[in-house]
């Protein structure tokens, strides 16, 4: 089933209701699923053994991405656990499909962003999970397509939209944004130190030069800063953060950790992977307000996560990305 957001009228799913937790099935392991092999879900272990899922429960994962996260909570909750898969990017939302194809109607596709969970699950008859999955990481998929525009290691379009049916390209933006707000947005949201000489760069540049490409910025950016850091280029900072304010990206976070309480029933959990520190500090200072801690507020989640989970040594060799994840975990509790 497919649901995009917006549609007036979407059947009602008959999901069975939530139950004790004890209970685990045996399940395939996860690489006999169909899915892209170049795609290696971050802290897969860590994340199924917080959200501990269960034949009877109701699962979400908000950044559906290729399926991997979302594979695995279908094997560990067979035979009848349900997934509701949201995603706003409708090609991973294709991709994802044909990965999943073997869960059949366990699974219900939602083209949506997850700023707006509370209302993309009502849509589909859920007001409630067991259990929700966020990974902020952008996918292999989107990384490794030039014509997205995410990455400066491919030459492709400067796009960088996670949903390329809206809103401005990367190169768009570049053309109108003054010096001061670009600026702010690299410093801000890409906590990058050249901030200022990038922009002033970019802004002097752009009536003689064509930046309506992923190699031309990244070499513009290259060139301006003059130097190298050790496992990072130069532009990586710039490209962060022009993909999270093209794409609102923490706007998106802090709506769902607003709803948080709501969307999760009572001992559900919520997992939230993030790959750099704006993310995380969003997500610990949410949670521990959440849970009662430094706040007025009273406390409708247990900390699952006294400290944040990082990958293993064994997973950052297998799997680079993985460097950078961090994960944290709440449990709702009772009303």
């Amino acid at each position: 089933m497919m649901v995009e957001l917006g549609e007036s009228a979407v059947g009602r799913l008959n999901f069975p209701s939530s139950a004790a937790r004890p209970v685990r099935h045996p399940a395939r392991m996860i690489s006999e699923i169909d899915h892209d092999p170049g795609h290696v879900p971050v802290l897969l272990e860590e994340a199924m053994q917080f959200l501990a899922p269960v034949s009877s429960g109701i699962y979400c994962d908000a950044t559906l991405g290729l399926g991997g996260h979302s594979a695995a909570l279908l094997q560990r909750s067979a035979p009848t656990g349900r997934l509701i898969g949201i995603d706003r990017d409708p090609d991973a939302i294709t991709q994802a499909r044909a990965h999943l194809t073997a869960f059949g109607e366990r699974v219900t596709f939602v083209h949506g962003r997850f700023g707006a969970i509370q209302s993309l699950l009502e849509t589909v008859g859920v007001p409630q999970v067991d259990g929700c999955l966020i990974d902020l990481g952008v996918s292999s998929m989107q990384l490794d397509r030039a014509d997205r525009g995410f990455s400066f290691r491919r030459s492709g379009p400067l796009d960088m939209r996670m949903d390329q049916s809206q809103g401005e390209t990367a190169a768009d933006y570049l053309r109108h944004a003054g010096e001061e707000e670009l600026e702010h947005v690299l410093r801000d949201l890409g906590e990058e130190r050249f901030a200022r000489k990038i922009a002033r760069t970019i802004v002097e540049s752009r009536d003689q030069i064509d930046l309506s490409t992923t190699t031309a910025l990244g070499e513009l950016v290259s060139r301006t800063i003059g130097r190298r850091e050790r496992h990072k280029d130069p532009a990586t900072r710039t490209f962060q953060a022009l993909r999270i304010v093209l794409n609102d990206e923490l706007g998106e976070l802090e709506r769902l950790l607003a709803e948080v309480p709501t969307f999760l029933r009572p001992g559900g959990r919520l997992v939230v992977i993030t790959f750099h520190s704006l993310e995380d500090r969003m997500v610990k200072r949410r949670f521990r307000a959440l849970a009662g801690r430094d706040t007025a507020e009273p406390a409708s989640v247990r900390l699952l996560t006294k400290h944040v989970v990082t990958a293993s040594d064994e997973e950052r060799a297998r799997n680079p990305r993985s460097r950078s994840a961090k994960l944290r975990a709440v449990e709702r509790l009772p009303a």
